[in-house]
């Protein structure tokens, strides 16, 4: 087992290139950048238009190489579930979109690999708080409504698949 490199950095899913910030930091390895750009978009483009936290290891001998892929903010996840460009500037007074309980479900499935979260519920309400910052309605109320529900139990249906 050789010597390991790695290699971190922020991209958009989907639209890695052989130029910066990669094609410096893995050029001088000797490894074939455009291989591992085009496994990095492979397993990014369910991401696009997002931002993905994505880390190279490369093995300085063999040239062997693996990707890990992180997932994006749960602030992307949800700007990109409603198809808006951003949240609001003026999240108390101005929404800029409503999400149904499903949707924050399958986002919180999502964030469970890097969640610190144990549940999806728990997951659900991280979720939920963004959702607050960002000015976006659940189930077209006040996050905060649907956080006590789901302490009270009344979304536990949605919930039990995703636990």
């Amino acid at each position: 087992m050789g010597e390991k490199k790695q290699v971190e950095a922020l991209l958009n899913g989907g639209e890695a290139t052989a130029g910066p910030p990669l094609g410096p930091a893995l050029g001088p390895l000797g490894v074939n950048v455009l291989q591992i750009v085009n496994r990095i978009n492979e397993l990014t483009k369910a991401y696009a238009g997002m931002k993905v936290p994505v880390r190279v290891v490369v093995d300085v001998e063999t040239k062997e190489f693996e990707v890990n892929i992180g997932t994006p903010t749960t602030s992307a996840l949800i700007v990109k579930e409603l198809g808006i460009a951003k949240g609001s500037g003026n999240p108390k007074a101005e929404k800029v979109g409503n999400l149904t309980m499903e949707q924050v479900a399958k986002i919180a499935t999502m964030k469970m690999p890097t969640s610190y979260a144990k549940f999806t519920k728990t997951a659900a309400k991280e979720i939920m708080g963004t959702c607050v910052s960002l000015g976006i309605t659940i189930e077209g109320r006040d996050p905060r409504e649907l956080q006590k529900e789901l302490d009270q139990g009344k979304w536990d249906q949605l919930f039990q698949q995703a636990t």
